[in-house]
């Protein structure tokens, strides 16, 4: 399968992006593709608040923006799915073209910002998937215009927390006004509580785990606030992270001076950093989903060693294919294995000591 999606990819790559995926997520629906070879092994298992991980690669939020397509994307491998990120009120997002790839570089600027259904299509989505066998996370954020966002927070927890394995509250986004505003000690404690509330109103005693997506563009004093945070609020889990607004002036000229988020290989080096020092700030207290330009098991491997429990991609598959997800988890059981380890969690943090 890999070598026939080598072979199309020249075909796909002279399509818009955007179009391109859009008929990626249409022949996933339809079931069109064939499944992939599946790892399992053992080693790679992992129980983490109380769900039963088979493997910890996950698909990142933003490829499966009104959850449609996850009957298809079960059969590639992943050990968990997120979907949306979906806002309250359906909306179209920025003007296009909004996505640019640099394929030399294996990079990818988008500035989608947030479009999707909106909530009635996602929930309607979600509640037609086979929910056996899947861990499905789901990605909230806010409409471009609302001015008060725990409302569109709250109104997506009270009509989406049942039907999640976890919520990530995205904050990160580079591409909605004022999103990453919500990246400071005040605002997001406020969010955070409204969202917990919310939580307790609609689901009990029996809340999803709840996460936040953080950018990978915070500085040493942000992290260490949002780190705080973190720890205060209660929260089950952090994302690491999200698209860049850095342009590494090793890429084109025409390719940087595109607005909006960076992700793929230029994200690699700079993500498992960040990944590394809130693994240190929060002292391995708070799981970590590593995310930022995985292509290989290596890269993998290495935000799992810097303090990373589970893993997510998306950049990747558009340069090389559905079969990534088994070659990353054959490479992973190789670097375990030669490091003495017996199960996934033993390299968690292994670079801290």
């Amino acid at each position: 399968m890999f070598n026939l999606y080598k072979l199309a990819r020249p075909l796909i790559f002279k399509m818009d992006a955007e179009k391109a995926h859009g008929l990626t997520i249409k022949a996933l629906k339809s079931g069109a593709l064939p499944a992939c070879k599946i790892v399992r092994d053992d080693a790679l298992l992992q129980s983490l608040w109380g769900l039963n991980f088979n493997n910890p690669v996950g698909l990142a939020a933003g490829f499966d923006k009104n959850a449609e397509a996850i009957e298809g994307i079960s059969k590639m491998g992943f050990g968990f799915i997120e979907v949306g990120t979906v806002t309250p009120l359906p909306q179209d997002g920025n003007p296009k073209p909004r996505i640019f790839r640099a394929p030399k570089h294996e990079a990818i600027i988008n500035r989608m910002g947030f479009p999707n259904g909106g909530l009635d299509i996602f929930k309607t989505n979600l509640a037609a998937t086979t929910r056996k066998d899947k861990i499905i996370g789901i990605n909230i954020g806010m409409n471009k215009a609302q001015t008060n966002p725990a409302a569109d927070y709250t109104t997506l927890i009270h009509a989406l927390a049942p039907m999640a394995d976890y919520i990530t509250i995205n904050i990160s986004s580079p591409n909605t006004p004022g999103l990453r505003d919500l990246q400071s000690r005040a605002p997001l404690l406020a969010l955070i509580t409204a969202i917990k509330q919310a939580l307790a109103t609609t689901c009990g005693q029996n809340t999803p785990p709840l996460l936040v997506k953080l950018a990978p563009d915070l500085n040493e004093d942000q992290q260490k606030e949002m780190a705080q945070v973190a720890t205060e609020s209660g929260i089950n889990g952090l994302i690491l992270g999200n698209t860049t607004l850095d342009r590494p002036e090793f890429l084109p000229d025409d390719f940087r001076a595109q607005p909006g988020g960076l992700s793929g290989q230029p994200l690699t080096a700079k993500s498992t950093q960040i990944i590394h020092n809130f693994y240190a700030l929060t002292n391995g207290a708070i799981p970590i989903i590593g995310v930022g330009g995985i292509s290989n098991g290596a890269e993998a491997y290495a935000k799992i060693k810097a303090g990373s429990s589970l893993v997510q991609l998306y950049s990747a598959l558009v340069y090389k294919g559905p079969t990534l997800i088994n070659t990353i988890n054959t490479q992973l059981l190789e670097l375990l294995k030669a490091d003495g380890h017996t199960n996934i969690t033993q390299a968690i943090g292994a670079d801290h000591g």
